[in-house]
């Protein structure tokens, strides 16, 4: 790695041949920006997945929350950074060198949010301050996608996605067990969490104005073309088609929280032991992000998309229909949902990055961002109230049943956008 120091390339340069690349076979090449954003990701989520590993003990137990309660806050966790993705991606795509400066602000936002919590207890307050931290996971999200997408050959986007999930996954890896640790150590429980939250969150943020160069964003394209609104880039059937997959599978895509939730019933697991439960699937994530990003180049992003929407539908199957405390149980529904974002996550980004041109391309990652996350948002709250009404297990049941035809939908609405013989 090296300081960023703000110099843009010569016209006509090519980002992944350029200074900072990673030598390797061909194909193989990892270009430095991808690295340091991928640094960047893994000490954030360390900072992020400490909270998230606590929160929903934190609120269900510590504050009493319902699971409709719960879901609304999930929902606002997980869905308000879809009301600015599309903000972020327009002005990352307006002018040169706002890639990095926006998906700084968005870093910057998230890192004061976590020692809010500190001092929000209740249900209101909790709200904002995810809401805000949110808001700035949705600044950064396409500005920092659009790096990526820049900084290498099209061909190779699957595997540079792939690498950046695989160093952002390791930090999501050692997030929980930090929070474990803190927990068991420090006296001030889940408020002492909070506060290492914040302390890794600023370092993040260093990180990524010292190290990250602003380079592949300042192409001749993205600084003189003009910008690409909203709706234009809806009518591009592609982009359309992405966005309409991702917004059905995102509908019956049930949070992260409320799996581990599940998974904590079926197993009977002490509230000390449930941070441990996100390492499951980060550890597959992990292992599993560069081989499917290579997987993705080789077989069609679309297509392997649709895939790792299937070992999500495994895992919901397998908490309807099995019961007991086994820890095979734990291990094989962990496994499937880590074999889920390993196969979507990058999978998704590098899929809509051929889909859009260069001067639109944080738009365009934005456009399809926000309809998934907006899915995610809704399919959070009606889970929540389902749970409530229903019990945990029907309402996996019904999520279940809407998967498997959202993925069927999703299959014949991509397919009709293919040309015939060419990968999907």
């Amino acid at each position: 790695m090296y300081l960023a120091d703000g110099r843009t390339p010569p016209p006509g340069a090519v980002a992944p041949a350029g200074r900072g690349t990673r030598p390797g076979r061909r194909g193989g090449a990892i270009p430095a920006t991808v690295l340091a954003l991928g640094t960047v990701s893994l000490v954030t989520d360390v900072s992020s997945e400490m909270v998230t590993a606590v929160l929903p003990l934190y609120l269900v137990s510590g504050l009493g929350l319902s699971p409709l309660g719960f879901g609304l806050l999930d929902g606002v966790y997980n869905g308000v950074g879809a009301l600015v993705r599309l903000l972020g991606g327009r002005l990352a795509d307006r002018g040169g060198g706002r890639h990095k400066a926006v998906a700084a602000a968005g870093y910057g936002l998230s890192a004061l949010c976590k020692p809010l919590l500190l001092v929000a207890h209740g249900l209101p307050l909790i709200g904002a301050v995810l809401a805000a931290d949110r808001t700035g996971k949705g600044l950064r999200t396409a500005p920092r996608d659009a790096l990526i997408s820049l900084s290498c050959e099209p061909a190779a986007r699957g595997r540079a996605f792939g690498a950046h999930r695989a160093m952002d996954t390791a930090g999501a890896l050692l997030g929980p067990v930090v929070a474990f640790l803190v927990l068991r150590v420090a006296a001030g429980g889940y408020d002492a969490v909070f506060t290492v939250s914040g302390c890794v969150a600023a370092l993040g943020v260093l990180v990524l104005l010292l190290f990250v160069p602003a380079g592949p964003a300042n192409s001749p394209t993205s600084t003189t073309g003009p910008h690409t609104p909203v709706r234009a880039l809806l009518r591009r059937p592609a982009v359309r088609r992405l966005t309409g997959c991702a917004v059905l599978l995102g509908l019956t895509t049930v949070s992260d929280s409320f799996l581990y939730l599940a998974l904590q019933r079926r197993l009977d697991l002490s509230e000390s032991w449930f941070p441990l439960l996100p390492l499951g699937t980060s550890g597959v994530f992990l292992a599993l992000a560069l081989p499917m990003g290579v997987l993705a180049d080789r077989f069609g992003r679309r297509r392997l998309f649709l895939c790792g929407h299937l070992a999500l539908l495994a895992a919901y199957a397998l908490l309807v229909t099995v019961s007991g405390t086994s820890p095979v149980l734990a291990g094989a529904v962990l496994a499937l949902h880590g074999g889920f974002y390993a196969a979507t996550d990058g999978v998704l980004a590098a899929a809509t990055a051929d889909a859009v041109p260069k001067e639109a391309r944080g738009s365009g990652l934005a456009v399809v961002q926000t309809g998934q996350a907006a899915a995610r948002f809704a399919c959070s709250v009606a889970f929540g109230a389902a749970w409530t009404a229903w019990g945990d297990r029907t309402a996996l049941g019904a999520a279940a049943a809407g998967l498997a035809v959202s993925a069927l939908a999703g299959a014949v609405l991509l397919r009709r956008g293919s040309p015939p013989g060419k990968a999907r």
